[in-house]
């Protein structure tokens, strides 16, 4: 039983085609404004759509203009970015709140409230509040409220958004190990290319509405097809025209790879790859550059070239170099991706 679904909706000019197979976990993955969230609520049933259909597999959700299905009468659990937790009532009675809401007995939905605050680790607070939860506990009472339903699609707003750093770390791997348990149809929406890429099985990229790449972590990862892919994942990107090792760039530079390509290329390299000297070079890839901008990145010292190219550079090297006057900067052939 597949989730199958194109949405279309006309306030947020939203066009995604999307699949989600049994047991997989398929990430929406794009800057702000990119429709993420929109699609979330078409699945959830928040929001109707324009076009269109949402199906699981016969049975359709929504479907203009004749079919759409309530919210409460979806097999869907979902998980918002603010959890959302009712303060009124304790950690139990907000997990066992969905199998009531259905018509479970009270004694039935407390006992399998139990059952999934005790796999998700979190049963000594049954009896607590909400407000008196850490951000890392919240999270996980609104994982088992979602699941306790027996959902056959999980949706996922940004779950790790309200955590710090320290607490996200640990928590991205118990989430990632309970997604992977999880038999239903999952859709997170992240911006954190870090979330996407551990908790996710496949990544569907968005950018305006429209879906700009799509494939496994791994691929998008190596093979990022726009500057922002490239950005996400910390590739620096161009486009250009290959003929053999020979690429004409569609700014018209020239650069020489390691093997041959032929037509319309991306071409990917990481920033570490680009060195920069105040000497001319005659080596292949080698250009005059300028310093449009300094910053500091992780434990290097990133140095924007020409608005166009990252380099990476370490401290002891950033000490040698003069940025207000002329720098060489080159790449090895063997560093460069043509795809």
């Amino acid at each position: 039983m597949t989730l199958d679904a194109l949405l279309q909706v006309d306030r947020a000019g939203l066009d995604l085609p999307l699949t989600v197979n049994p047991g997989e976990v398929v990430a929406l993955l794009g800057p702000n404004g990119a429709g993420k969230t929109t699609a979330l609520r078409t699945l959830a049933g928040l929001l109707p759509l324009r076009d269109g259909h949402i199906r699981l597999g016969d049975q359709p959700w929504d479907q203009p203009p004749r079919t759409f299905l309530a919210p409460q009468r979806r097999t869907v659990g979902v998980m918002f970015q603010d959890y959302l937790l009712f303060d009124h009532m304790s950690v139990l009675e907000n997990v066992a709140f969905g199998l009531r809401a259905r018509g479970t007995s009270r004694s039935e939905a407390r006992s399998t409230a139990l059952t999934w605050l005790l796999t998700v680790g979190v049963a000594e607070y049954a009896l607590s509040r909400p407000r008196s939860l850490s951000g890392g506990q919240a999270q996980r009472v609104a994982l088992a409220r979602a699941l306790a339903t027996t959902p056959d699609v999980l949706l996922l707003d940004e779950p790790l958004a309200a955590l710090d750093a320290a607490t996200r770390h640990r928590v991205r791997t118990e989430l990632a190990r309970h997604l992977r348990d999880f038999p239903g149809h999952t859709v997170l929406v992240t911006h954190d290319p870090l979330d996407a890429m551990v908790l996710a099985d496949r990544l569907v990229i968005l950018e305006d509405g429209k879906v700009t790449q799509t494939g496994s972590p791994r691929d998008v990862a190596q093979h990022p097809r726009t500057d922002y892919i490239a950005h996400l994942v910390g590739l620096n990107l161009l486009h250009g025209n290959a003929n053999g090792t020979a690429v004409i760039l569609d700014n018209g530079n020239h650069l020489t790879l390691a093997a041959p390509a032929q037509g319309q290329v991306h071409v990917a390299f990481s920033p570490v790859s680009v060195s920069l000297s105040p000497v001319e070079s005659t080596a292949p890839n080698t250009w005059r550059a300028s310093v449009t901008g300094v910053e500091q990145h992780a434990h290097t010292t990133r140095v924007h070239l020409d608005n166009t190219v990252f380099a990476d550079l370490p401290p002891t090297t950033v000490a040698t170099l003069d940025f207000t006057k002329p720098l060489w900067a080159s790449i090895n052939p063997s560093d460069l991706r043509a795809y």
